[in-house]
């Protein structure tokens, strides 16, 4: 049996038996998320932190299934890093500041193992350098998800879902390209959010919290950079883009709506999508599954895009983006005029 096939098996079959473990140690040391605020959709309060066993699966799967270099080793101890500033920030609240520096310390950290994207090809040929560049686009990028699926983490399932989604498309483009260590990192995340997932789905008997949806965001950062790194192709950097298309979009449309009506990024309102897919009708379940299908699709379209020659991905792209625009215009996600915001 294939290797992957292995971190796959293993990290599901970890997260799923550490979860139940996890949600009574969060009961015991109060990490739960109680429904205070209307943004929230549960009634009652839950364990969050449930993110630890998502954690603690990816990071005992590879330490049994792959020798570690120093890739891997950088992306363990910037991973730890992000995991204890998610705790802390589901125990105390920290303010977007705090986590905002130790996002960019936890992604500095990558840059210090040497996992940053140094060149961009050229798709008429030759390769563009970035030097100094490489560390702030590096950074920029990992913080950016790391905030994306922080984002979009709204209702039981959707996360760990996505995330699982994301991983299966980088790890089939990995085997694509011959990428053994991409493909066994991808594997292991998504055997633990797939384990995960079972507790969390509607009705969620445990939420990931910050602590996962953080942890899932930068590692998904981290393995596409490593991914972008080894392989030479011009897709190379929109595969990821692509695989975490509708968290990415969500953020994006977030961001310029909160600017333009003059509120604070980080302040969190309800317009994403799923809030929109709420008020529409759809049950939560529903919600879920039609945003896992759009991530499909976009996680198809990476992997397509990738054997196609370069003008014919170019058209398909821009199709796929004018279909977005038009789908959020008509869910009013674009519309940037208005906002029900809410309290954090």
């Amino acid at each position: 049996m294939k290797t992957y096939i292995y971190s796959l098996i293993i990290g599901f079959a970890i997260s799923y038996i550490m979860t139940p473990l996890v949600k009574e140690f969060a009961w015991k040391i109060g990490a739960v998320d109680i429904p205070n605020d209307e943004r929230r959709v549960h009634t009652k309060p839950i364990p969050r932190i449930g993110g630890l066993a998502i954690y603690a699966a990816f990071v005992i799967t590879l330490l049994i299934t792959v020798p570690l270099n120093l890739n891997t080793i950088g992306i363990l101890i910037g991973s730890t890093v992000i995991v204890i500033l998610g705790i802390f920030d589901d125990l105390y609240d920290l303010s977007p500041k705090i986590k905002l520096i130790g996002q960019i310390v936890a992604a500095a950290i990558l840059v210090c193992f040497g996992i940053k994207v140094e060149w961009v090809t050229n798709p008429f040929g030759g390769m563009f350098y970035l030097g100094k560049l490489s560390i702030p686009i590096t950074i920029f990028w990992v913080v950016g998800i790391t905030n994306t699926l922080n984002f979009i983490d709204g209702l039981d399932g959707l996360a760990a879902g996505i995330s699982s989604i994301a991983s299966f498309t980088l790890m089939v483009m990995a085997l694509c390209e011959g990428l053994s260590s991409v493909v066994v990192l991808t594997a292991a995340l998504a055997g633990g959010a797939l384990g995960f997932l079972p507790h969390n789905f509607n009705p969620a008997k445990i939420f990931m919290g910050d602590t996962g949806a953080m942890f899932l965001g930068y590692t998904l950062a981290a393995i596409s950079v490593v991914g972008a790194v080894k392989s030479a192709t011009v897709i190379a950097l929109v595969v990821p883009i692509l695989a975490l298309g509708l968290p990415i979009m969500d953020t994006a449309f977030a961001i310029l709506r909160r600017f333009v009506n003059g509120y604070p990024i980080m302040q969190a309102d309800k317009d994403h999508i799923h809030h929109r897919l709420l008020a529409i009708g759809f049950t939560q379940k529903q919600t879920v599954l039609i945003m896992y299908s759009i991530s499909a699709v976009f996680g198809m379209s990476a992997i397509a895009l990738a054997e196609m020659g370069l003008l014919q991905a170019g058209f398909i792209l821009i199709a796929l983006i004018i279909l977005l625009i038009v789908t959020g215009r008509q869910l009013g996600i674009t519309d940037i005029r208005h906002s029900r915001q809410s309290d954090v």
